[in-house]
């Protein structure tokens, strides 16, 4: 668990929106106190009684498991709990956002690369990995929104699947460092994050979708 934020004193208190989540299963986040601790709640309430509520669950659920894969990890959040079904609650991890930041040192990047890449070696990959959702807490960054996180079958580590997405995680790492410090890639980590062929064609049919998809009222 992270360095832990004020505590709170009233469960009851009103809870701070964060995030109102206005596209299509987009949760709405708020700041707010679970038994007494400081915490961020992803709320899909919205959804209850709609066949989309399915959907929302599972995305709770798979997050909720995630996290608690991860318990114990300094640069995750703790999980504090599910509601309903319908919401996640996690440690809300003071600090800034990568996006936020004007100036990071490069020992933050390296224990990130070092964080992504303990997560790789676990068959996880984060598969959302950009500036806002790295927090930096008294130096120590944090990655939070596990909901695009995907844990590879022991059986499917090498698969050309897991490994691109292995390489867009540190391809949005490298890109991330280079915005922030100026620092290019070496020849070898461009080589690395390098994109075959066949994910050209993938990654053109995938954009049009989202976009159609974030269109979606």
């Amino acid at each position: 668990m992270n360095t832990p934020a004020t505590s709170c004193v009233d469960d009851t208190a009103p809870a701070q929106l964060l995030k109102r989540g206005e596209r299509l299963l987009e949760p709405d986040v708020y700041r707010t106190c679970l038994n007494g601790q400081p915490a961020v709640v992803k709320d899909y309430t919205r959804y209850k009684g709609t066949p989309l509520s399915l959907v929302a669950r599972l995305l709770v659920r798979r997050e909720a498991s995630m996290l608690k894969r991860l318990s114990g990890w300094k640069h995750a959040p703790a999980l504090l709990g599910t509601i309903g079904g319908l919401a996640l609650g996690m440690e809300f991890i003071p600090g800034q956002t990568l996006s936020a930041a004007t100036s990071v040192g490069a020992e933050v990047f390296e224990q990130l690369q070092y964080a992504l890449s303990r997560l790789h070696a676990a068959g996880i990959t984060h598969n959302d990995l950009h500036g806002t959702n790295v927090m930096v807490n008294g130096g120590v960054p944090v990655l939070v929104d596990f909901t695009s996180a995907w844990r590879s079958p022991r059986w499917l580590p090498v698969h050309p699947v897991s490994r691109q997405l292995r390489r867009s995680d540190m391809k949005n790492l490298l890109k991330m460092r280079q915005r922030l410090t100026g620092e290019r890639p070496t020849e070898s980590q461009a080589a690395l994050v390098a994109d075959p062929r066949w994910v050209a064609g993938v990654r053109v049919a995938w954009k049009r979708f989202y976009r159609w998809f974030k269109s979606v009222p």
